[in-house]
């Protein structure tokens, strides 16, 4: 297990910095120019040099670059956003844990509700049930997230008034501390929360509903039937531990792409988060931001692949990772 934690996170280093070769070198093939947002028409040409040099703005692409790592490697410093004029790990540790608790509680629904209705749903294979299930996930799959998302402010934050439409936190709340900032943290959280979770279902639904019932027909589990073992040890031991895994395995990818941030859901709901931060980054062409998160979530990718081999490890011990 060591040796391949160790394994995998050395090979990344080569994966970053070919990554972030890439991303800078097509950085400059964007069109427009990274301090369009901080000048306006009286900027005077002298002023606007300025600016550039300031931002290191003038420097060939490639010493940009190396500037950038060099100040990551020796100091820890990503350096200043051009849009916010601070350092790039002051905005984006603004919104993180934003980002965060908002993926936490958002894997926390999706298996919450996509367990039990693939459990049903395999268990009731054939039925009315089976058939109610496998249309909520198709009409899931098929809508789109920010149709979603509009239908989910209309209806139960202005018509049934149950949740705040948009933001992360009360201001009065957020000035009172205590309790009830608390409350209204998880009361902004729980609309795009529940929005990206009941979409997250269908995937954990119908992978569960058809690995179960899958191995209902595998050798191995009619070998256990003919030798007597009784049905329910059959069905907990022999189709759900392997009915499991794939499922499990999800885990940790779906909270590396949820930390990724959900650029839609984020955008509509007007959430805080990184998905949001980027882009905006991107449009604004703020690069050491958008730099800066890009190999954070290449960073997240690495570690979630490894973190779901560690849950499928946990669910059925008989797998080790070598």
């Amino acid at each position: 297990m060591f040796k391949t934690v160790l394994r995998r996170l050395l090979i990344l280093i080569p994966q970053l910095v070919i990554l972030s070769l890439v991303i800078f070198a097509m950085a400059q093939l964007m069109p427009g120019d990274a301090l369009r947002g901080l000048v306006n028409p009286d900027t005077s040409p002298e002023a606007l040099e300025a600016l550039r040099e300031l931002h290191g703005l003038n420097d060939p692409w490639y010493i940009q670059y190396l500037n950038w790592v060099r100040n990551i490697v020796l100091r820890g410093d990503f350096g200043m956003s051009i849009t916010h004029s601070r350092p790039v790990t002051d905005v984006i540790g603004e919104r993180i844990m934003n980002t965060f608790y908002l993926s936490i509680v958002t894997v926390i629904i999706t298996y919450a509700v996509a367990i039990p209705l693939g459990l049903l749903a395999a268990k009731k294979s054939g039925t009315l049930i089976d058939r109610g299930i496998l249309f909520y996930t198709f009409v899931a799959l098929s809508t789109p997230t920010i149709v979603f998302a509009l239908i989910n402010i209309l209806v139960f934050a202005f018509n049934l008034g149950w949740f705040p439409p948009m933001g992360s936190v009360d201001p009065s709340a957020a000035a009172a501390g205590g309790l009830p900032y608390l409350w209204s943290r998880l009361h902004h959280l729980l609309l795009p929360a529940l929005t990206a979770g009941l979409l997250g279902t269908v995937g954990v639904i119908y992978f569960l509903r058809s690995e179960i019932l899958d191995y209902e027909q595998a050798d191995f589990v009619n070998m256990a039937r003919s030798k007597g073992v009784p049905a329910d040890m059959v069905y907990r031991k022999h189709i759900l531990r392997n009915a499991f895994l794939p499922v499990a395995g999800g885990i940790g990818a779906a909270i590396a792409g949820l930390l990724a941030g959900s650029v839609f859901i984020e955008r509509v709901f007007s959430f805080p988060g990184m998905g949001q931060l980027f882009l905006t980054s991107i449009i604004s062409r703020d690069f050491p931001v958008a730099n800066t998160l890009i190999v954070f979530y290449a960073v997240l990718t690495v570690l979630s692949i490894l973190l779901s081999d560690i849950i499928i490890s946990i669910v059925d011990p008989r797998i080790r990772i070598e």
